[in-house]
């Protein structure tokens, strides 16, 4: 399946990425923890929805901002989703590079993270993701390099063993 808005075909990890909306209540891991939910979900994008509290943010005079770290984690997330969404079963990724510019402070409203792949090759993946708020406001954007590890070259590499440093 080809995404008409993104123009990218659905890896096999797409599948498994549709039929999961969200982690039942009670489950470890980030998206419960901080409550975090998928909105929308296609080939090469993705979109999160966060309604941030009291616990992910600091006090700044009579309001709250949202820590820095925590808008960064939400938007590396719906680039992950996104990337995610064109590998297939014998891949995954790693990020290799993540860059965040914030332009507005982050209250605590509902945010809304966009995610897209902007390019992809064989081991290369270039995404990038913004965040707004419930206004339309641009607060913060992400960019990411992710590298795609195939599996299947696992065995080869753990016979090879660990790279060695290279001396000065």
């Amino acid at each position: 399946m080809t995404s008409a808005r993104t123009g990218f075909r659905a890896g096999e990890r797409f599948a498994q990425m549709e039929s999961w909306q969200q982690p039942a209540s009670g489950e470890p891991g980030i998206w419960n923890a901080l409550g975090w939910r998928r909105a929308e979900l296609e080939a090469g994008r993705a979109v999160l929805e966060w309604e941030p509290n009291t616990d992910h943010a600091f006090p700044a005079g009579d309001s709250w901002i949202v820590h820095g770290g925590m808008v960064t984690a939400i938007l590396d997330s719906a680039m992950g989703s996104a990337t995610w969404s064109l590998l297939d079963r014998d891949e995954v990724y790693l990020t290799a590079d993540l860059r965040t510019e914030f332009y507005q402070p982050t209250r605590l409203v509902r945010i809304r993270a966009t995610g897209w792949v902007v390019r992809k090759t064989r081991r290369v993946t270039f995404a990038a993701s913004e965040l707004h708020d419930e206004e339309g406001t641009l607060l913060a954007s992400c960019r990411a390099t992710n590298i795609t590890i195939d599996l299947r070259d696992e065995p080869q590499r753990a016979r090879r063993g660990p790279a060695k440093p290279v001396a000065d």
